[in-house]
C-alpha cells in the first residue's frame, strides 16, 4: 500500500539521483580522511553555509552533542529553551556525554528572548557553574521560526560575555526558505552548526556539523569517540551532496502544502489551530474530542491510507514532506473529515 506519511520529515525516501549517487560512488576510509565522496561533502557543505569547515556525521543529536562537548568541560552550564532538541529529545546526552548541566529558559511559543539568555550568564563566582554555551534553535521544533535580529541579539550579546553560540540547525534551510533569504544570513550568527540532511532534503541519514577548522578537528576526535568513524561513507555522502545542493530549492513546496493544509483543517468542526504559526512544514492542531478517541485516532487515520503521530502535548502534529502532495493533503484532511463524523 502507498502510504501518505505526515508522521515527520524524517520519513523521506531519497531520490532516484540520490540512489544512481549512491551506487556509483566513489569511496575511501573517512577515518583516515581520504574518502574523496565525504571529502566534497563536507567542502561543499562548509561553502554552503559559511563556515571554514564541516563534518558529517551520522544524526542532528550526535551534532548537537559534538558542540556541547567540543564546548564545556564537566559542570559548565549551558542555556537552551526548554523545550529545544537538546533538552527534549537527546535522551539526556549532555548529562552523560558532557557532564554538563543545561539550564532551561521556557520561552512563549519556543521563540527565545534574549533579555532572558543574559540573565541566565552566570556571574564570576566560585560558588556558581561557568556559563560555556548558548544553543539556539532555528526553524523550533514547534514549526515556528526564529527572526533574523533575534538571533543577531543573541550572538552578539553572548560574545559580548565571551560564550560561543551553537545553532541546533535541523531544518535551517527550512528557516531561510521561511524567511526568505540565503541561508548564510542565519548561519552567520552562530559558531557552530548542525543541519540535517535526512529530513526535508531527503537523504537516507546523515548531518553535518560546521564551525571553524579547529573546532571541527575537535569535533571530529569526538565524533570517532562516540563510533562515528563510517569508514567508507562516501557511498552515504553522495547522497547528502544531492541533499545539500539540490533538495533545499523545492522546500516552499512543503512549505505552500502544509499552509493549505491548515487552511482546510481551520474549516472543519471541532478542530482549531494558529494558521500564523505554520511557517514551515508542519500543522499543529487541537481536536475537540475525548482521550480515547485521540489515543485511537492515529490507527484510524492508518485505515485511510495515512500515517500520523500520536497525541502528544494536547496536538496532533501533521507534517509535510517531499512523499506528500497537494492531493494527498485534501485526502488526509477528507480522512479526519470522515473519522470525525463516524
Amino acid at each position: 500500500m502507498d502510504w501518505i506519511d505526515m508522521r515527520s520529515d524524517t520519513v523521506t525516501k531519497p531520490t532516484l539521483e540520490m540512489r544512481a549517487a549512491m551506487a556509483s560512488a566513489e569511496v575511501g576510509d573517512d577515518v583516515y580522511q581520504d574518502d574523496p565522496t565525504t571529502n566534497r561533502l563536507e567542502a561543499r557543505a562548509a561553502e554552503l553555509l559559511g563556515f571554514e569547515a564541516a563534518l558529517f556525521i551520522t544524526s542532528g543529536t550526535m551534532g548537537n552533542q559534538l558542540a556541547l562537548m567540543c564546548n564545556t568541560r564537566r559542570g559548565d552550564e549551558v542555556i537552551a529553551g526548554a523545550e529545544c532538541h537538546i533538552v527534549m529529545h537527546e535522551v539526556g546526552a549532555a548529562a552523560v556525554l558532557s557532564g554538563a548541566n543545561i539550564r532551561q529558559i521556557p520561552y512563549e511559543n519556543g521563540l527565545p528572548v534574549p533579555a532572558r539568555i543574559e540573565a541566565a550568564i552566570r556571574p564570576d563566582d566560585i560558588h556558581e557553574p561557568r556559563t560555556a554555551l548558548v544553543c539556539m534553535e532555528n526553524a523550533l521544533a514547534n514549526g515556528r521560526v526564529v527572526p533574523l535580529d533575534t538571533m543577531r541579539e543573541i550572538y552578539t550579546l553572548a560574545h559580548a560575555h565571551g560564550i560561543p553560540v551553537h545553532l541546533d540547525g535541523a531544518r535551517i534551510f527550512n528557516a531561510a526558505v521561511a524567511l526568505g533569504v540565503d541561508v548564510k544570513e542565519l548561519t552567520q550568527y552562530t559558531d557552530t552548526l548542525t543541519c540535517c540532511l535526512s529530513k526535508g532534503l531527503c537523504a537516507p541519514v546523515g548531518a553535518v556539523f560546521a564551525g571553524s577548522r579547529e573546532m571541527v578537528e575537535r569535533a571530529r576526535r569526538y565524533r570517532k569517540m562516540l563510533g562515528g568513524g563510517m569508514r567508507q561513507n562516501g557511498i552515504l555522502a553522495a547522497a547528502g551532496l544531492l541533499a545539500l545542493e539540490k533538495m533545499p530549492e523545492r522546500l516552499h513546496v512543503d512549505h505552500e502544502n502544509a499552509r493549505y493544509m491548515a487552511s482546510l483543517l481551520q474549516n472543519v468542526p471541532g478542530i482549531t489551530l494558529d494558521l500564523d504559526s505554520v511557517e514551515i512544514n508542519m500543522v499543529f492542531c487541537k481536536i475537540d474530542r475525548e482521550l480515547p478517541f485521540l489515543e485511537a485516532l492515529p490507527e484510524r487515520m492508518r485505515e485511510h491510507g495515512v500515517l500520523i503521530g500520536g497525541y502528544e502535548g494536547g496536538e496532533f502534529r501533521f507534517v509535510t514532506n517531499h512523499g506528500v502532495s497537494r492531493k494527498d493533503v485534501e485526502h488526509t484532511v477528507a480522512a479526519l473529515q470522515t473519522v470525525l463524523s463516524e
